[in-house]
């Protein structure tokens, strides 16, 4: 898929903003709900990224836009050794491009289905970088809303990573969140109980407590409850009332008590910090420092001779895709020259206020500049130079005060 190499590196300028053209194109390795991915080089540092682009169109078209914003604009002010960053993002006539840490490892859903059985040692080791995962966006008034196996990525020494903020939103102090959002059989009760009656909203127990299904999930192959996303509501809520959870005879006493305070109905009362976590007795033997710096050898190593991923990927980008990535150069030429002449179409007339609404808003990042820029003040900056807490500032639950929420709302179809 990518250009020919050349022995020398290019020399970009400092000051030139990062554009599709920086990277070569290396292959394609999956696609979610927003958009698809593949493995970047950026040409003159020779660093690989994975990449993930987004066709604007279709993101009007399906409403999406505002989640990719409200994406971009938390991503950009985080950085976090268990979390996958943003390096860079940028935009062309066709697609929004996130550039973001390459982890070839794979995602725990992937292991699953291959049967992969995980230990206790290993699923604690998760348990514990994904416990600082989540109190490091906790500080950051984030609320991650999907935590599943699907969204926990291996690097290739087998340590965890989240990735995918597209329904990620930000509560401060004593707000809380409302909307019902997230993967049905990782949410918690307290959402489905604010979609049923209103309930008092929810806040930051909802990831931990996902965070136990998750882990039992990987210790045995199944959830603890069975929850799919045809699952109505209602019913779901029956099940937690009347149901109990089995925890396998074999896991030792510690971890069972350990998810069981994940798993405790009540978010008041739910393990839901990293205090929490650190105070349980099975983790009473654990260095976190050493969890930090990533100096614990997890339990499962992914095969590093292999992609772990689906290798469809690929045959789709190259075969079945009507805009592959790889002509995209020579597709835009056409198009620019097109657009000169007088009988090109125009596109009608509120996507194309839509799409030029986007052009504008879009979030322009480079983490390599703004680490330039940084110097010695160690304050995270955004592109305007402003500190990045005050441009997440902008967020709400669900929303975002940007224009785009007004201009794109009405129904973009094409």
């Amino acid at each position: 898929m990518g250009g020919h190499h050349s022995h020398k590196p290019p020399v970009f300028d400092e000051n030139e903003e990062v554009n599709f053209d920086h990277f070569q194109i290396l292959r394609a390795i999956g696609k979610g709900s927003f958009g698809k991915v593949c493995i970047v080089q950026k040409r003159d540092t020779k660093k690989m990224y994975a990449m993930k682009y987004m066709n604007k169109q279709k993101c009007i078209e399906r409403d999406e836009v505002r989640n990719v914003f409200r994406e971009l604009q938390i991503m950009q002010g985080l950085e976090h050794p268990f979390l996958v960053n943003l390096w860079y993002s940028f935009q062309d006539e066709e697609d929004m491009f996130m550039v973001v840490d390459l982890l070839l490892g794979g995602d725990l859903r992937y292991h699953l289905q291959q049967n992969v059985r995980f230990t206790e040692a290993t699923v604690k080791l998760y348990i514990c970088e994904l416990a600082l995962a989540l109190e490091y966006l906790q500080r950051y008034h984030i609320l991650h809303r999907d935590i599943k196996p699907d969204n926990i990525l291996l690097d290739e020494h087998g340590h965890v990573h989240v990735t995918d903020f597209n329904i990620a939103t930000i509560v401060k102090g004593t707000e809380k969140a409302s909307s019902m959002a997230g993967t049905k059989p990782y949410m918690a009760p307290e959402v489905f109980q604010v979609y049923m009656d209103g309930g008092p909203g929810y806040s930051y127990p909802v990831d931990w407590w996902s965070l136990g299904v998750t882990a039992y999930e990987l210790l045995r192959g199944w959830r603890p409850y069975e929850i799919h996303s045809a699952t109505p509501v209602d019913d779901i809520l029956n099940m937690f009332k009347v149901e109990r959870v089995h925890y396998s005879s074999t896991w030792c006493k510690g971890m069972v008590a350990l998810l069981k305070k994940l798993l405790t109905k009540d978010p008041e009362s739910r393990l839901s910090s990293l205090g929490d976590v650190q105070s349980a007795p099975y983790l009473a033997d654990v260095n976190w420092d050493a969890v930090f710096e990533k100096a614990l050898t997890p339990g499962f190593v992914p095969n590093k001779g292999r992609l772990n991923c689906d290798p469809t990927f690929e045959l789709e980008e190259m075969i079945l895709e009507s805009k592959p990535l790889h002509k995209k150069k020579k597709r835009l030429a056409k198009n620019r020259s097109r657009d000169g002449t007088k009988d090109s179409c125009p596109l009608n007339g509120h996507l194309q206020q839509c799409l030029e609404t986007v052009r504008k808003e879009f979030i322009i990042f480079n983490r390599e500049k703004l680490r330039r820029q940084q110097g010695q003040s160690g304050q995270l900056l955004d592109p305007e130079g402003r500190a990045v807490s005050q441009a997440q500032g902008k967020l709400q639950d669900g929303c975002n005060n940007n224009i785009l929420a007004h201009a794109c709302s009405r129904g973009c179809s094409s």
